[in-house]
């Protein structure tokens, strides 16, 4: 601010509203209008009657009806690491999203500054100064501004969605294998069963052939099918302490011993609500990877009107407003105020492909986040659609099994009563331990598929978060 040329008499509401009309006057956007693509799949699941009423979502707490599980999951929620970094990257989204609005206002500063320099006449000059200065302002006419919020918006969005995307896979997660591990536990109980019955059964076998009642080929037989159990039984222990570790690791703290204790007898009341799956529309609003991959496109349809906006004139100001003097006691005093105002205009004329460039990349960007969204629309419709085809199959499945253990085990008992009849052999008796055994298996395996069934559709549907 120097005497003549920058400082004027007028006073500083003049400057205000020289601002003021700037900001009115920008505001044009360049940046493409959103029209979200069309859903690429059918309107019905495969299978589905039509007409079917939308679902309504359902709290991961009123999901579970088991409440050793639910409190597993609070734990989870509190505890997880990954949630947790998820959680915290909204906070550093939202400090981008709040920058990028910052970027619309002008920046004040209080600025003081002193010049002392020997004068052409001889002696020396002084030049202080003291007020608020705003340093290059861009008013927005064309959008640029605005246009990168909205991008910067859309990603805060997406980060939120993201955390609950990260909600659902963890209360899935924890659930699935809390099963894993509660069908471990019976295998490991039944397994112990088989193999004190078979190591009974290879006793008395080795009796029997030390008196000569029996053949080596019925001894060879009892030693592999005990040998078979035991080795089962190594297996699920390992296996057992694999789940107990995940399960740690998902809940983020040592697990309370009561909470992972095996389970009493199966009871009749289901560890988890059915829930509808309604049409494949409903996803789009309840599946927090889709809300996340179309903010992402939101955000990459508005980075076009940002790469737009840079073939356009760019205007910024520097301006100031304070008191200026040529001695310290001057400052303040009648006279000394006034204010500078430094427009400055580009206009770009070349720049070697550049501006253009940046906006092929934007519209190749929108397209790659079409494809992204799409893609996640599809997954999760083939998602729905597997744990929908599992529901209307795996009741079939374990009933049928059912009906084989039960018929498994009465073969058993006629074969051991026919062996000590002396009307079979005791290979009879051995092939059906080893048969019920397999059946066996195999219903407590399909029970924990029909479960964790359950748990994939509630996640497949967008279960597991809420607003």
């Amino acid at each position: 601010m120097n005497d003549n040329k920058t400082l004027s008499r007028t006073r500083p509401a003049r400057l205000l509203t020289v601002l003021a009309a700037a900001a009115v006057l920008a505001g044009c956007s360049l940046m493409p209008v959103y029209e979200r693509p069309a859903a690429p799949v059918p309107a019905d699941w495969p299978g589905a009657a039509a007409g079917a009423a939308p679902a309504s979502p359902l709290a991961w707490a009123d999901f579970v009806a088991d409440a050793r599980l639910r409190e597993l999951m609070a734990l989870a929620l509190q505890n997880n690491r990954d949630l947790r970094v998820a959680t915290l990257n909204i906070e550093q989204v939202r400090a981008q999203y709040q920058i990028r609005q910052a970027d619309q206002v002008p920046n004040l500063n209080l600025a003081a500054s002193g010049n002392r320099q020997p004068a052409s006449g001889g002696g020396i000059s002084s030049s202080y100064q003291v007020g608020l200065a705003m340093s290059s302002w861009e008013i927005d006419f064309f959008g640029r501004i605005a246009s990168l919020k909205e991008a910067a918006l859309a990603q805060y969005l997406a980060s939120e969605a993201a955390r609950n995307a990260a909600q659902t896979s963890l209360v899935a997660a924890v659930a699935s294998t809390w099963l894993s591990l509660q069908a471990n536990d019976e295998l490991l109980d039944l397994t112990r069963r088989t193999l004190a019955t078979r190591s009974d059964s290879l006793r008395l076998t080795r009796l029997r052939f030390d008196n000569g009642a029996t053949s080596a080929l019925d001894l060879r037989q009892a030693e592999s099918l005990t040998a078979a159990a035991q080795a089962a039984l190594a297996q699920q222990s390992r296996q057992r302490a694999l789940d107990l570790n995940a399960l740690t690791l998902l809940v983020g703290q040592p697990l309370p011993s009561a909470l992972v204790a095996p389970a009493a007898a199966q009871a009749a009341q289901p560890l988890f609500r059915d829930v509808p799956a309604g049409l494949p529309s409903d996803l789009l609003a309840r599946r927090a990877d889709i809300l996340q991959a179309e903010q992402q496109l939101m955000a990459a349809n508005a980075n076009i009107g940002a790469a737009r906006a840079a073939f356009f004139p760019r205007l910024a100001l520097t301006a100031s407003v304070g008191t200026a003097s040529g001695d310290l006691s001057g400052l303040f005093k009648d006279g000394s105020w006034g204010f500078t105002l430094s427009p400055q205009v580009l206009l770009p004329i070349f720049d070697a492909g550049r501006n253009q460039a940046g906006l092929d990349g934007a519209q190749a960007a929108r397209a790659v986040a079409v494809a992204q969204y799409e893609k996640a629309i599809q997954s999760a419709f083939r998602e729905v659609a597997d744990a929908l085809a599992g529901r209307a199959t795996l009741g079939e499945q374990l009933h049928a099994q059912q009906a084989q253990a039960t018929a498994e085990a009465e073969r058993l008992r006629l074969a051991e009563l026919r062996y000590r009849n002396g009307v079979s052999s005791f290979l009879d008796v051995l092939d059906a331990q080893r048969s019920l055994f397999a059946t066996q298996q195999g219903l407590t395996q399909t029970r924990l598929a029909q479960q964790q069934n359950q748990v994939a559709l509630y996640k497949a549907l967008g279960g597991g978060w809420s607003e």
